[in-house]
């Protein structure tokens, strides 16, 4: 049965170990199924970059439990090896609970934990936190472990004598080492679509030899060969002649899903890329727009001399729908303020400015206001928000009026964490909705049942 990835904290060293031997099974010519844990689109953007099939995420909270267990078994049984990163620490989930967690993750699938361990400064105290993490929850098996930052023979030998009578296998001992170390920013890891700079496959590969035992690891990677899984009624979805849909897709825009784009293709909607970045006109045939998150602030001087692209958002704007998560909801407004306070000039379709703040990080339960072209009055779902940029002006009381657009726009919900009270967030009309929260379409049949409706037949042009 394939494995978990898991550590005591975060900056473990989970993704490296992921990549490693991702990389190693590459060069053996092993295709080898990842899957990372919660929402989290850098990660999977890395395990994706080296060649093998690309990764997927599995998220109690967002998903659903059947969803993920669906998931992982149709994708993990097309390949002979497949494997979890986890995310954080081992029970780290929802708030202060353990709900949706890389152990959650884990029990639902019925896989073992192989942990990667910082060892930096460390010997005796190794092993009571491996105790304490194994004692936890007697329902978690973790199987092995594997130990970080060991850089002498004489530390991998203390730390063998300290584990000799544990019932755990020791799976590696890795080095500190700058050539597999991976580029961090703001919310993470650095894109590869971002950074310019490709993993090394032929390095990560050698050093995954020279440092795991590969051999013993391989056991806790082999697929499982249950192939019986339901998935969504597609039938459902499907509309008899489909209005394709444009998607901002560029080293600006990628906070997408895989499962998304694959999803609208199996209902039978063509999706056509618009780059931002490459200051490309909004296809002519399409009826609507999805501009995901991403980087747009760094990006903001490029976007806001990209006069095409924005000229064509402005138009698009009066006949099409627009779907923007997060960054793309900022280029809807008139500036992005950079990190140095320069003021960089947007589409101006709805009249707000974004700048820096803290960080809004986390799952969110949303209830809808009204009837939306997302959401329906009283509906519950769920999503997740991350970002260090906030808007100057309060969408939900503003009430926007442009020669372009005469409407009235509001909040089409309302969206808690699991600590705080609800609160009115995002705007929408019949052609437009914008938010800061990130959506999974594909585990939400209702949520994508009224999308496909304001996207293929409800709001038409003369509506």
């Amino acid at each position: 049965m394939p494995c978990v990835i898991s550590s005591p904290s975060t900056d473990s060293g989970k993704t490296t170990l992921s990549l490693l031997i991702s990389c190693w099974a590459f060069s053996k010519g092993i295709k080898i199924q990842t899957f990372k844990v919660g929402p989290d689109y850098l990660d999977q953007q890395q395990l994706s970059s080296i060649g093998q099939p690309i990764c997927r995420n599995l998220d109690i909270f967002l998903s659903g439990e059947e969803w993920v267990q669906e998931s992982f078994l149709k994708h993990s049984s097309k390949y002979e090896f497949s494997l979890i990163e986890g995310a954080m620490g081992l029970f780290d989930g929802l708030g202060a609970t353990t709900y949706s967690s890389t152990a959650n993750v884990a029990k639902i699938l019925h896989t073992p934990v192989i942990f990667i361990v910082n060892a930096r400064g460390q010997v005796a105290s190794l092993l009571a936190t491996v105790r304490g993490f194994r004692n936890f929850d007697s329902e978690l098996s973790i199987a092995g472990i594997i130990f970080n930052n060991v850089n002498s023979d004489r530390h991998k030998k203390l730390i063998g004598e300290v584990f000799k009578n544990e019932e755990i296998e020791i799976l590696g001992f890795l080095p500190s080492d700058a050539k597999i170390t991976l580029n961090k920013a703001n919310l993470g890891l650095i894109s590869p679509l971002d950074s310019g700079k490709e993993i090394d496959v032929e390095y990560f590969a050698s050093f995954a030899e020279r440092n795991l035992d590969l051999l013993s690891l391989s056991k806790f990677l082999i697929s499982p060969q249950k192939k019986i899984f339901h998935s969504i009624g597609l039938d459902d979805f499907k509309t008899i002649k489909s209005k394709p849909i444009a998607i901002a897709e560029d080293k600006i825009f990628h906070f997408q899903y895989p499962d998304t784009k694959e999803f609208f293709s199996e209902i039978g909607i063509p999706l056509i890329p618009w780059s931002i970045y490459d200051d490309e006109e909004i296809p002519n045939e399409v009826s609507s727009l999805i501009i995901p998150g991403g980087f747009p602030e760094k990006y903001a001087d490029h976007i806001s001399n990209s006069r095409k692209s924005l000229n064509s958002l402005r138009k698009f704007r009066k006949n099409g729908f627009i779907y923007a998560e997060c960054g793309g909801m900022m280029i809807l407004g008139d500036f992005i303020e950079d990190e140095n306070g320069n003021n960089h000039q947007m589409s101006g379709i709805l009249p707000f400015r974004s700048k820096k703040s803290k960080l809004s990080v986390g799952y969110r339960y949303i209830e809808g206001l009204k009837d939306t072209p997302i959401i329906k009055q009283n509906q519950l779902i769920r999503g997740h928000e991350f970002h260090y940029w906030e808007i100057e002006n309060n969408l939900s009381e503003y009430d926007f009026k442009k020669a372009e657009h005469q409407n009235k726009l509001s909040s089409p919900w309302k969206i808690k964490s699991w600590e705080t009270e609800y609160k009115n967030e995002g705007v929408f009309d019949k052609r437009l909705h914008a938010s800061w929260i990130h959506l999974h379409f594909p585990s939400s049949p209702e949520v994508s049942k009224n999308f496909i409706d304001a996207t293929q037949i409800g709001y038409s042009k003369d509506s």
